[in-house]
């Protein structure tokens, strides 16, 4: 979730009900980008969170600034899950469980394209952040998963992550979501098949 950090231009930290506000606004626009586009209606999102369209625009002076602290939100969201996923569950689950969330990602980002091109040209910096993010969170699970012979270990994060970012690419459609569900299970089952070779030689000639 965003932190409790100034507003643009070194303001004074929020009150704490001003801080709430901004934390529904930011995690109801996500939803509102990743299932309507980042034309969803501003109105909307503001209603939704329960505020008025001038609270919106008192935290996010233009659609763009929304856009660029959504995207911050679900690349801290990826970060933690991959500590928390590490923390309390077998590491090819947490592998698996990490990749489906890594499918919400690419959907906000899917929703909010057009703005993040703009962003890109302006703040090129953000993008590199955010590209360190996801690398660090994904090697950490893969090489977990990896040593401790959960998963092929032939595969490295850059494999990893050009294998998720093509769900990027699947057309738009209702079943995008069931189809990209599909998508991580076919990974999945990929980091595991030269494993499950290797068990299987194993069972026929015991040492």
């Amino acid at each position: 979730m965003p932190s409790a950090r100034p507003e643009a231009g070194g303001a004074a930290p929020l009150r704490a009900d001003a801080r709430r506000n901004r934390e529904k606004l930011v995690e109801t626009a996500a939803a509102a980008f990743a299932n309507s586009g980042v034309e969803a209606s501003l109105e909307d999102i503001a209603r939704r969170a329960g505020v008025g369209i001038g609270t919106l625009y008192r935290h996010f002076p233009t659609r763009e600034h929304l856009v660029e602290v959504v995207y911050r939100r679900e690349l801290e969201s990826l970060a933690a899950a991959a500590q928390e996923l590490a923390a309390d569950r077998r590491p090819d689950v947490a592998l698996e469980e990490w990749m489906r969330r890594f499918v919400d990602y690419i959907a906000a980002k899917r929703g909010m394209a057009n703005s993040l091109k703009i962003l890109m040209a302006s703040n090129a910096s953000l993008f590199a952040e955010g590209s360190g993010v996801l690398r660090t969170a994904a090697d950490s699970l893969l090489t977990a998963a990896a040593d401790q012979g959960f998963i092929r270990k032939d595969i490295d994060t850059t494999d990893l992550l050009h294998a998720l970012s093509s769900i990027y690419s699947l057309p738009s459609s209702p079943e995008w979501r069931e189809r990209s569900d599909r998508l991580i299970g076919l990974l999945m089952d990929g980091l595991k098949a030269q494993q499950d070779r290797s068990d299987a030689a194993d069972s026929r000639h015991p040492r």
